[in-house]
């Protein structure tokens, strides 16, 4: 009896070891020190930077897939507003027009070794006219809304960069280095503009010391337990891959079907891939946002975030219900179309299912096309490689480049969170891995969930405020580089 009460008490001391330390790491997990803030109070024209945005709108710079239904004329026309709306940006830079519609200006800097490259693109998706409240390019202002296809994905920032570079010259500011704005009109059908630019800043010797294009943005309840506005800045982007599964048979009347029908093998070849998720990864960006905002949850959650050497298992009950949590975490597969007979009483001859697939940092294209052929195991289903790219590289946090962003998010959006993640979206700013490992994706704007919803989507808008909020942030920026 009295050994057994020397193990029961061994096991009751080690349990309070092991509350204690949980309870201690979750008491010392508090907020880290945030990036500086810059109280200097910033002056331009904001009811400029409304009008410049709204007449970009009315361009109805639409890219497609098929190059034969885009109106050349429509870019043209938004290329030919510049010197009208931007006249400092033209007086100062010099413009250098590439293929594909890449823009590239060039303010030239105090000195010319550590340049700073600010990004959009200029180019929208289309749109369905009859879904919208208000014509999609007309530009309308209501009640401090500016509607339009664009207004938030990018011609914000597209219209922020060149306001803001354009208040600050008028200023008489000069840049301590070299800034170019690159700015592509193809980004919304994976365009070679951007591509061009690399390729014209590796020709000419030229390394980014800072790159920044969209991305994230200022936004609120993103994270369990944290009540306060997140700054956003991605520092990866995930890889993207679309994978055609298909199945061949001779067809024949649905009366008299074998066994398995095409639609059938590929419906269980499904359900195998959505019952058994890619694995979880903490990449360098999950655990920089985990160690960010986690610090600022509350205290049931910090017990958790600062102790997932026991409490993973928590972190995967979450991400069993899918969302962006366990999209930070893991490669994902989004079954998005099928095809299969043109008639109810017809066995397809051939039938086919896409997935769209988000590859996470640890994997890659072959791995992830090697998993899915494992998973489905059979003979019979084809699989083909569409449109890919692999995943980013991450790009550092603990450097001067990402004090500038941080610093700049900060001062413009007092009181938010900033902090790294991953992008689960795709980007031009990938191509600018090849050259530099200080590249971030920030919008700069503070966006709703409903606001975020229309990008893409039906009746895109953006606040006044937000318009000019963008061009503040830009300036902030622009006087670091």
């Amino acid at each position: 009896m009295e050994f057994l009460y020397v193990i029961l008490g061994s096991f009751l001391a080690a349990f309070l070891l092991f509350v204690a330390i949980i309870l201690i790491r979750a008491a010392v997990f508090r907020p880290k020190a945030q990036p500086r803030i810059d109280e200097e109070p910033v002056k331009f024209d904001g009811d400029a930077a409304v009008s410049a945005l709204q007449q970009l709108i009315r361009c109805k710079t639409v890219s497609y897939y098929d190059p034969t239904l885009e109106d050349d004329a429509e870019f043209e026309k938004l290329i030919a507003l510049l010197p009208t709306l931007y006249p400092e940006v033209y007086r100062v830079c010099t413009l250098l027009r590439l293929p594909d519609r890449a823009l590239l200006f060039c303010w030239p800097g105090a000195e010319h070794t550590a340049p700073s490259v600010m990004m959009a693109h200029y180019d929208v998706v289309p749109v369905e006219e009859k879904g919208w409240e208000k014509p999609p390019f007309e530009g309308i202002i209501e009640e401090g809304v500016l509607w339009g296809r664009g207004a938030l994905d990018t011609k914000v920032t597209f219209n922020g960069v060149l306001s803001a570079a354009n208040a600050l010259i008028a200023e008489g500011f000069v840049p301590q280095q070299d800034v170019y704005f690159a700015f592509s009109g193809g980004e919304e059908v994976n365009g070679l503009g951007a591509p061009h630019i690399v390729d014209y800043f590796k020709e000419n010797g030229i390394t980014p010391a800072l790159v920044v294009d969209e991305g994230g943005a200022v936004v609120e309840k993103v994270f369990p337990g944290v009540d306060r506005p997140c700054g956003m800045i991605g520092i990866a982007e995930k890889g993207m891959m679309n994978l055609t599964l298909s199945v061949a048979s001779d067809g024949g009347h649905a009366s008299a079907p074998l066994a398995h029908t095409p639609i059938g093998e590929l419906s269980a070849a499904v359900c195998k891939v959505e019952n058994d998720p890619f694995p979880m990864h903490m990449t360098t960006p999950a655990a920089g946002m985990f160690d960010t905002l986690g610090r600022h949850s509350t205290f049931l959650f910090r017990v958790i975030f600062a102790n997932l050497w026991c409490f993973g298992w928590v972190l995967r009950q979450i991400c069993k219900k899918g969302g962006e949590i366990n999209a930070l975490l893991r490669t994902t597969v989004a079954f998005t179309q099928a095809s299969g007979s043109q008639a109810p009483n017809v066995i397809p001859p051939s039938a086919s299912v896409t997935a769209n697939m988000r590859l996470n940092p640890r994997d890659s294209v072959e791995g992830a096309m090697a998993r899915i052929e494992g998973l489905i195991d059979n003979e019979r289903i084809r699989l083909e490689l569409g449109s890919h790219m692999e995943p980013s590289p991450i790009s550092e946090v603990s450097c001067p480049a990402w004090e500038k962003v941080a610093s700049a998010v900060a001062s413009t959006w007092k009181g938010c969170i900033v902090s790294p993640y991953l992008m689960m979206q795709c980007s031009d700013s990938r191509h600018y891995g090849e050259i530099s490992n200080h590249v971030y994706r920030f919008s700069a704007m503070d966006l709703t969930t409903e606001e975020r919803r229309t990008i893409h989507g039906n009746n895109e808008r953006v606040r006044l405020e937000a318009v000019k909020r963008a061009v503040e942030f830009y300036i902030r920026l622009m006087k670091q580089c």
